[in-house]
């Protein structure tokens, strides 16, 4: 569905180089802390702005070859991206059909009732739960194929989050469809992807199957002493803590078995944040 390979955009005090894969019928997350490149990455891949090497392939076809019938079959939601405030949803539903052929009328205003969205209201009076709601619908209202989502959750309180979360997981219960998300919220995305990349400095540091993260991944809680008398063949990334050395490692089982008197906690995506940007790699 997108294959990125060495995709390089330079600015004066920042260097993306990046590669990922997106497989049709896989939610496939990208995690990073702010600044560490996951926009750029996105408007590169959708041509918003223009990059110095590398290849970008959508749907089977070059980024840079991308035709109306092509875009059609992409949805998108970018940060700070959409239609003029001014609009009410029943002024945009005639621009949407206009933009793509396959925008099903019917359905969107459907959607609109079931969470609510007022017809005639102005998108600027809407609430923060509300616009975000928009935008999703707005992005699967066309029988998009793709869907890029960056941030989309950003701001949302718990239940507001859930329903597009469960907007997401409806969307890909139809064959031949993919996509590809970014949040800072570690939750949403272990629950939701099938798959995790990392940005770190504009580079992919970690590419994991999510499932093998929350189960084979760990965290050992470790006296300075205990860290510097073990075998540290299966140790990734280690943090100095206020009680020792925190270590993240690929084979929990190993330690639970092999020291048992060690802490071992379950690894999850806000531990590969903390020690991808705090600590050090062993």
């Amino acid at each position: 569905m997108l294959k990125v390979k060495n995709l390089q955009k330079n600015y004066s005090a920042f260097h993306l180089n990046c590669s990922l894969e997106v497989r049709e019928g896989m939610i496939t997350g990208l995690i990073g802390a702010n600044g560490a490149g996951k926009t750029t990455l996105f408007k590169s891949i959708l041509g918003l702005i223009s990059i110095e090497g590398g290849e970008v392939s959508v749907l089977g076809t070059d980024s840079a070859g991308l035709g109306r019938a092509e875009k059609e079959q992409l949805g998108v939601v970018l940060t700070e991206s959409g239609f003029s405030g001014y609009l009410t949803v029943k002024k945009i539903v005639p621009i949407l059909a206009s933009l793509y052929s396959r925008f099903d009328r019917s359905e969107f205003l459907s959607q609109c009732r079931h969470f609510q969205l007022p017809m005639d209201k102005m998108i600027k009076d809407f609430s923060t739960g509300m616009r975000a709601k928009l935008n999703v619908l707005i992005a699967m209202s066309h029988d998009a194929k793709l869907l890029i989502l960056d941030e989309p959750t950003s701001g949302l309180d718990v239940l507001a989050r859930e329903e597009l979360l469960d907007m997401m997981r409806n969307y890909m219960e139809e064959p031949g469809r993919a996509i590809l998300i970014s949040s800072h919220i570690s939750s949403d995305l272990e629950g939701l992807c099938d798959n995790l990349y990392m940005i770190h400095e504009g580079k992919i540091v970690f590419h994991e199957d999510t499932d093998v993260l929350l189960d084979e991944y760990g965290v050992l809680k470790l006296t300075k002493e205990q860290y510097d008398g073990m075998d540290k063949e299966h140790l990734l990334y280690r943090r100095e803590e206020s009680f020792g050395v925190a270590c993240l490692t690929d084979r929990k089982q190993f330690f639970l078995d092999n020291y048992p008197q060690l802490v071992v906690e379950k690894g999850k995506i806000d531990d590969l944040l903390l020690m991808v940007e705090k600590g050090v790699r062993v």
